[in-house]
């Protein structure tokens, strides 16, 4: 799966684990354990490509506001075409949907990613192109599946800012139809699309934020490498600057408080991690604290709409943690547990009244079950398990491990052994993030647990530069694309060896995005590590590349050459950590998927390495897929690939 590669972040969240260590007791009591874990289990049986990667027959669940009405996608063939996750809905007794389903929606070339409801009448999603990223919004009728395209121009990009619960009628979408590179904001109405201006954007503007009414009264300017917080008592005023911060500094509204007088924000001001405060625009330098994790970033803040009060504060450590603020939550979280045990849960959704919800059960194991959960009755119904076709008791654990960079660094992941297998001599696959501003979690991953199902070793390396980490952390992989954040991944290959799990001669690399670009530079640069490289919409030129990006990157493209490096300023580094222009020292055989309509990584980022190589009598792997973007949706398109890359992997690595 292609990670993001840009829009910048802000800071995101870290993980300090229990970890495997550099020590050796340590690394032998944890490989002892999965010694005796082998030992009392065969190895499982393969299971089908398309059990890991297909679609779920039902999914996404999302409750009308009034909670009379279910909504879900599942996948479905239209007129003959292949089937693709459209929106259906279903009528609720209670907690129990009732009667048959009915489809909304009649999609035929993508899948529809997400949806949600507006009020109890209206669903509205976002579809794109082939992958191009230039997302409209539609409103259907979920009772007569009357369609309205809200945003129907072609090359234009759009998204929804604020669902305006208390309005009907009407939603604010942002989108960039007036200028390529900014976005203005606008309240259109969901059933006949009319739009009236709400904010123009004078041409800085990155991000708009709206009070609890609905009313745009905050926004974040940049000039590339200082932003500003701007903020106007109302949609009448002029906005006006709050706080200014370079680049390394994120101030970033989550929302208003519930007198929408003061803000709630994500800030890392004189600290290295992100903390939850609140800003008075009064006396903007000063931050009330409200709550800093202590080794890492936070990632997210709630609230209640019903109740006007903070919920809850989300970060992740090894796995996702919360901070509550308010009891009835806290108590709400504590019945789910309850009845969940030996899974993590999150919840997707609620009805208006904040007495139904949707809740997520799952582990690094399994993708789990979805369920309604009535408070009154504190009951659970549950509505699909997402994916049956797998048991969990076949799949491996996901273990958090540590290891120290050459340069003193502690670099945190995730190790999946292959379940049923001795620990030693495995064949490996690293799978760096994308991003690279992001991180690896802990959680169920299909990639990684078809790999596992294979025979491989699997290590997620959470590089320098990757977020949650605090500041120190994300900024040092500044201007360290193929330098220090590839020894980071190097050094945990060279970890894996010492502990005996990989053996040296069958150790892979295979990732997608920034994930793609560490591949290319480890079978460039590191020539001898890697006996097989599978690169997924990776980056291999770094000048080619920045000329390449979509307009609505460049107001940030300061901020890029400053993060990764100027193509005029930093021309020598940026050409020797160019994969594109060392493919001579490639060795390792490489197998390479591009979609053709990817507007982060364009396609001659492929080309050009698949061209050299064949210059050079060097056959490299080549797919690619015309009706793809960055990474492939389509599940005919994904089988193709994962059959592709599992059958490259199994042949020159041999598990």
């Amino acid at each position: 799966m292609a990670g993001s590669l840009f829009p910048l972040p802000l800071q995101p969240r870290r993980s300090p684990l229990p970890t495997f260590s550099r020590h050796p007791a340590m690394a032998a009591h944890i490989l002892n354990l999965a010694r005796d874990a082998s030992a009392d289990a065969q190895a499982p049986q393969a299971y089908p490509i398309k059990d890991f990667f297909r679609n779920p027959e039902r999914g996404f669940f999302r409750l009308a506001d009034d909670g009379s009405m279910l909504g879900f996608m599942q996948p479905v063939s239209v007129d003959g075409y292949p089937a693709r996750m459209n929106i259906h809905v279903q009528a609720l007794e209670g907690s129990t949907p009732v009667g048959e389903p009915r489809r909304i929606t009649a999609e035929t070339e993508r899948d529809i990613s997400n949806f949600f409801w507006k009020g109890s009448d209206v669903v509205l999603y976002q579809k794109d192109f082939g992958g191009d990223e230039n997302f409209h919004v539609l409103a259907v009728n979920a009772r007569s599946g009357q369609a309205t395209d809200l945003t129907p121009w072609d090359g234009v990009r759009a998204s929804i800012e604020d669902d305006l619960e208390d309005d009907p009628d009407h939603v604010l979408i942002s989108h960039n139809q007036r200028d390529a590179e900014v976005f203005d904001v606008y309240r259109v109405n969901v059933h006949t699309g009319a739009a009236q201006l709400v904010a123009q954007n004078p041409g800085n503007i990155v991000g708009w934020q709206t009070d609890h009414a609905g009313r745009v009264r905050t926004a974040v300017a940049s000039d590339g490498l200082n932003s500003a917080l701007l903020y106007r008592d109302d949609e009448a005023g002029e906005f006006q600057p709050l706080i200014t911060t370079d680049y390394r500094t994120s101030v970033s509204p989550a929302f208003f408080t519930f007198d929408d007088q003061k803000l709630y924000a994500l800030s890392n001001r004189g600290r290295d991690k992100l903390a939850l405060v609140v800003i008075d625009p009064a006396r903007p330098d000063e931050e009330e604290e409200i709550f800093v994790p202590e080794e890492v970033d936070l990632g997210a803040a709630a609230y209640s709409r019903k109740r006007r009060v903070l919920t809850l504060a989300a970060y992740q450590t090894d796995k996702p943690q919360y901070r509550f603020f308010d009891a009835e939550t806290e108590a709400l979280y504590g019945r789910l547990a309850a009845q969940l045990p030996g899974y993590d849960f999150a919840i997707q959704g609620a009805n208006r009244a904040e007495d139904k919800f949707i809740v997520a059960a799952f582990n690094d194991r399994t993708p789990g079950a979805r369920y309604i959960y009535d408070a009154a009755a504190d009951a659970l119904t549950k509505l699909a398990d997402i994916n049956p076709a797998i048991p969990e008791s076949a799949m491996s654990r996901v273990q958090p491990v540590s290891y120290t960079s050459r340069d003193g660094l502690t670099i945190h992941g995730y190790l999946t052994l292959p379940a049923g297998r001795e620990p030693r001599n495995l064949a490996c696959i690293i799978n760096p993030h994308g991003g690279p501003w992001a991180r690896d979690g802990w959680g169920y991953n299909p990639e990684v647990q078809f790999l596992a199902n294979r025979g491989f070793c699997v290590l997620q390396v959470n590089f320098r530069g990757s977020t949650g980490y605090g500041r120190a952390f994300w900024e040092a992989g500044f201007g360290q694309w193929g330098l220090k954040m590839q020894d980071d991944i190097t050094d945990g290959v060279h970890w894996l060896i010492d502990q005996g799990i990989a053996d040296p001669a069958r150790i892979g690399i295979y990732g997608g995005s920034y994930g793609g670009y560490a591949t290319l530079a480890g079978v460039a640069f590191t020539p001898d590590l890697y006996a097989a490289a599978v690169d997924y919409v990776g980056v291999s030129n770094l000048f080619t590349f920045m000329k390449t990006i979509p307009p609505y990157w460049k107001p940030l493209l300061d901020q890029m050459h400053a993060m990764v490096g100027d193509p005029e300023r930093d021309r020598e580094r940026l050409a020797a950590t160019s994969p594109a222009l060392h493919v001579d020292r490639i060795k390792a055989p490489l197998f390479i998927a591009q979609g053709a309509r990817d507007p982060r990584v364009n396609k001659d980022e492929s080309d050009q390495v698949v061209k050299a190589l064949r210059e050079r009598g060097v056959e490299v792997q080549y797919m690619v897929k015309d009706n793809e973007g960055h990474g492939f949706h389509n599940d005919e398109n994904k089988f193709e690939f994962y059959e592709a890359m599992e059958q490259f992997l199994v042949t020159h690595l041999k598990p």
